[in-house]
């Protein structure tokens, strides 16, 4: 019969106990299931402590990345998840094997962190310890925080500690290569040559060596058959990574040019055999491969140059390696691209202030060469108009009046681009004076009537004293408003001018604000951006006449600029313009 007082269920034998439990380990433990125990310090399965019992049977449950140590030769155990995440290939070889043996490559590093915690009995904690690991056929760089704590045997005695660890080497890596494209590009947004973005790109490159030990930026020559060195990091032009030139041509050429005809990347696996020497970088070990990616300007152009990325030996050539590398010469292509793009438009720049200067000259020595014959001109023309003895008769004077008008129309269009040469050579600077300004706008101004009266037009002038005096230099003041009245009365055939001065103080400082609006033909919104500029004309806007520099309103805008002002337009076709000038009221 049934013992009444016995427990409903008996315990299982400690060995039958321990082999479940590792049945259900999954990989892992089916794995321990057929290690020789018996032949290392722990014993056969049923013999263990029953402490070391708990702790695995924790282990293996757990899902967080665990390995432990026990016993005097610290005996290694781990769980699914650290063999899956950090033991790579030394798995299952490592399961029973002394931990010192498992990770002998970074004992000095974790040895003495073990020790302390197994004589203290005070758990370790480090936070992105960089271990190098030989788990995947090579030394590898990798990231790990971790903590290891003592584990107590029966008798209270310290007997292993147990590794509770987070590998953290993609997140340490991506940061690094995150921080490095992030200051590349602040560097590159403010280089505006190509000195410039060499400089940038040896400077950053060379200041995080442990993603690329080296790296060289190359120039294609136009025939693509050899390329120059432009900048390099990591070591010094010349050596024998970084040549000054690459030829495509030599027998054995220093990095292989006629493969990167393809556009695609190019991988060189031959580092040792290629070079006598390779620069380590961060690392004591050299790289043994190379990344060549093309510079090139859009998908499927001919490079500009490419990019040689010396690959650090303690990591693999992945996706995210090798488009980091790409990120790299994505930046420093578009960058050297806005160089360029720069440089042309600086000297396409240069090249027309050069033209607008011989314009000028021209202008210049044509004026000077005009005016004499010019003066001489109008001073016969003008005795014979005045003659009172000698009278011209109806005929002869219309000719002779016509003769001095367009004298004088291009006497005053010779001064003005005398005085605009003037105002370019810098000699033109305001004489100041206290000036009634409304009153010598409406006389400037009313000089026009005669020409809008035949011309149909009406001119209304708008001009109330100020209630102060202005600082202006008259004669420019007077140019200012004589140019913007010609400019209407030449483009407006109907309708009207009118003028308007007025003293504005929208924020405390007073200033001066001159309006002429006009009824005429109002001028594009692609031409208004250009018409304060010398020498530009609309082309085919119809006009009263056609003579002139297309320096009139430039002169404006330079005079409004010398009195500290500047000019405007609001104008659209067949809608009138009104030109505004705005000077500091002093």
């Amino acid at each position: 019969m049934e013992d009444p007082g016995a427990p409903a269920h008996a315990p299982l034998p400690r060995q039958m106990d321990m082999r479940s439990v590792l049945e259900a380990g999954g990989e892992v433990g089916q794995a321990m299931l057929g290690c020789d125990w018996a032949a290392t310090p722990l014993g056969p399965l049923g013999t263990w402590p029953q402490a070391l019992e708990t702790v695995v049977k924790v282990m293996l449950a757990s899902r967080f990345s665990m390995w432990l140590a026990w016993g005097p030769e610290l005996t290694f155990l781990c769980n699914e998840t650290y063999r899956r995440d950090t033991l790579g290939s030394k798995y299952p070889w490592a399961l029973g094997k002394p931990a010192a043996e498992v990770w002998a490559e970074i004992w000095p590093d974790i040895g003495p962190r073990i020790d302390k915690v197994l004589g203290t009995g005070v758990a370790s904690w480090d936070e992105s310890l960089m271990l190098i690991l030989e788990r995947s056929g090579y030394r590898e760089e990798t990231y790990h925080t971790f903590s290891y704590s003592p584990l107590p045997d029966e008798a209270g005695r310290i007997a292993g500690m147990l590794c509770v660890v987070s590998e953290e080497t993609e997140r340490v890596v991506g940061e690094r290569q995150m921080a490095v494209l992030r200051d590349l590009g602040a560097g590159l947004a403010t280089a505006l040559t190509e000195p410039d973005v060499y400089e940038v790109v040896a400077r950053q490159l060379g200041a995080e060596l442990r993603l690329l030990p080296f790296s060289a930026v190359y120039l294609l020559e136009p025939d693509g058959t050899s390329a120059r060195l432009a900048c390099c990091a990591g070591t010094e032009a010349g050596r024998p990574v970084t040549p000054g030139r690459v030829e495509a041509g030599d027998p054995r050429p220093s990095w292989p040019l006629a493969a990167l005809r393809g556009g695609g990347h190019v991988r060189v696996e031959d580092l040792a055999d290629r070079f006598a020497s390779v620069p380590s970088g961060a690392w004591e070990e050299p790289p043994r491969r190379a990344l060549l990616v093309p510079l090139a300007v859009q998908t499927g152009a001919t490079p500009i140059g490419f990019l040689v990325a010396g690959l650090n030996p303690h990591r693999c050539l992945d996706a995210a390696y090798e488009g980091f590398v790409s990120l790299l010469a994505s930046q420093i292509s578009a960058s050297i691209t806005s160089a360029r793009a720069y440089e042309a438009e600086r000297a396409r720049a240069e090249n027309l202030a050069a033209l607008d200067r011989a314009k000028t000259n021209f202008f210049t020595n044509v004026s000077h060469e005009l005016r004499t014959p010019l003066t001489l001109l109008l001073g016969p023309a003008e005795d014979a108009l005045t003659d009172a003895g000698e009278p011209l008769g109806e005929r002869q004077r219309a000719r002779v009046e016509i003769v001095h008008r367009n004298a004088r129309r291009l006497l005053r269009l010779v001064d003005t681009l005398l005085e605009f040469s003037r105002l370019e050579s810098g000699r033109l600077v305001p004489r100041v004076e206290p000036v009634e300004l409304a009153a010598l706008t409406a006389d400037v101004a009313e000089m026009f009537r005669p020409a809008t009266d035949r011309a149909g037009l009406t001119l209304d002038l708008d001009c109330a004293d100020l209630g102060r005096l202005v600082l202006v230099d008259r004669d420019m003041w007077a140019k200012i408003v004589s140019n913007l009245v010609a400019n209407a009365v030449k483009f407006t055939f109907e309708g009207g001018i009118a003028v308007r001065l007025r003293l504005v103080e929208p924020d405390g400082a007073a200033r001066v604000v001159l309006e002429v609006r006009d009824t005429g033909i109002g001028i594009a919104s692609s031409e208004q951006p250009h018409l304060f500029e010398r020498f530009h004309r609309v082309e085919g806007a119809r006009a009263r006449t056609h003579e002139g520099s297309g320096i009139g309103l430039a002169l404006v805008a330079e005079l409004a600029a010398l009195h500290g002002g500047a000019v405007s337009v609001a104008s659209a076709p067949g809608s009138g313009s009104t030109f505004a000038v705005e000077v500091p009221a002093r």
